[in-house]
């Protein structure tokens, strides 16, 4: 029942997080926004995220876990209900920072609550499951932000997607905390022995990579099947969040099965099959975005099996983390991982891709092309950096993979 509930609270994490990625087109025609103002939405967002995750990471070691989740769903729920009342740009960024506090408890808390309760073996599988969560938050956010839009209007979207905090919190503070690991002698209590475990800082440098093409990828892709591939804001939303939100399930799914089938040294293992995937993922991405215009029979399910083959990302690498840092450190780990994947990767994806789909919309439309065309041409352009950060990253996790040490055990123990 527990990990229902951290899956239930990560779901709504990523849903209020990434409900803005669906009305885009809507919030750019009320506010007259640029990509790059767009872009920046996500991006003050993840710089408040990052910067709060290594604090409240070290408090999720510290205190009371479920008191923690509940004021962070509390607080982010609230001002993305808030954000739909929003009058200016301004406004909205403001609520979209104070989301970004709420946020940052969630993941350290969860994954380290779920460390002290599963055994290494089934740790990918736990693990695979709560990171569902963010293909299930794509479908959700998409599949009903991008109609809802259509139909009521973007704020209604805004206030829909802080509803089911009213029954969730409740449900957190029901919940009964397991016991932390025990902490054998070579267990550092310092946060700062994370330091001394080169492979931490290869997931740490991975997590910078994949969350730059990620949250670029989910900023922009419902407006660029609008306006590259010409579908109604409903329809992409639907057939993004839909299409994106199974492939990513999928994605997990197949962490969870292999993921604990490995033998021998696990962390390795699990690094080197996310290598894999990474490697794989590249070509696919690279033929959806190159389909024509209108080709949305190709460039979806395409991107569907490149997002799908992305997404087993988590499960693998968050399970590989937890097999090299102490168990007292789990909380920290996540803390620094988030500052590191978030502050050097995620934070500069969706505004570098907004800026670089404005620059060559202008250079389109300086060449003569209209000034809606220009926008599609800038935007479908930008988009061919999600292939290259995937093979840039499939070359971090074999990196990673090759940092842990071959005989040594869990918990920390690597070199």
């Amino acid at each position: 029942m527990a990990l229902v509930i951290l899956f239930l609270t990560n779901v709504l994490n990523f849903y209020d997080r990434l409900t803005l990625g669906a009305i885009t087109e809507p919030l750019n025609r009320e506010f007259h926004l640029t990509d790059t103002q767009i872009g920046a939405l996500s991006t003050g967002f993840i710089v408040i995220y990052g910067l709060a995750g290594l604090p409240l990471g070290r408090l999720a070691d510290t205190s009371s876990r479920k008191r923690l989740l509940a004021a962070g769903v509390t607080v982010w729920a609230g001002l993305t209900g808030l954000g739909a009342v929003a009058a200016s740009y301004a406004t909205l960024l403001g609520t979209r920072l104070g989301v970004g506090v709420g946020e940052a408890v969630c993941a350290p808390a969860a994954v380290s609550w779920i460390g002290d309760a599963v055994p290494p073996q089934r740790r990918t599988r736990a693990l695979a499951i709560f990171m569902m969560a963010v293909p299930v938050g794509v479908l959700l956010s998409f599949s009903i932000g991008g109609p809802v839009a259509q139909a009521y209007g973007w704020r209604a979207a805004l206030a829909l997607a802080a509803a089911p905090s009213v029954v969730l919190v409740p449900a957190i503070l029901w919940l009964k905390e397991p016991k932390r690991t025990a902490i054998g002698k070579a267990a550092a209590a310092s946060p700062r022995a994370l330091l001394r475990i080169p492979a931490f800082w290869w997931i740490a440098a991975s997590g910078a990579v994949v969350n730059f093409a990620l949250y670029s990828f989910t900023t922009f892709f419902p407006a660029f099947l609008t306006r590259f591939h010409h579908l109604s804001v409903g329809r992409a939303g639907l057939w993004s969040g839909v299409g994106l939100g199974l492939a990513g399930i999928g994605g997990a799914l197949a962490a969870a099965a292999v993921g604990d089938q490995v033998r021998g040294n696990r962390g390795r293992a699990r690094m080197r099959l996310a290598a894999a995937a990474s490697l794989a993922a590249a070509p696919l991405a690279l033929l959806a975005i190159a389909a024509p215009a209108g080709a949305i029979a190709v460039a979806l399910p395409m991107m569907m099996a490149a997002y799908g083959l992305l997404q087993t990302y988590y499960g693998l690498v968050y399970a590989a983390m937890q097999d090299v840092v102490p168990a007292n450190l789990r909380g920290a780990a996540m803390g620094g991982y988030f500052v590191v994947q978030y502050l050097g990767g995620a934070a500069w994806g969706p505004l570098l891709t907004g800026r670089l789909s404005d620059h060559l919309a202008r250079a389109a439309a300086a060449a003569g092309t209209v000034a809606d065309a220009a926008r599609a041409v800038g935007l479908h352009q930008a988009m061919y950096s999600i292939p290259a950060l995937a093979l840039t990253l499939a070359l971090v996790l074999w990196a990673g993979g090759r940092a842990i040490h071959p005989e040594r055990s869990e918990a920390g123990l690597v070199s």
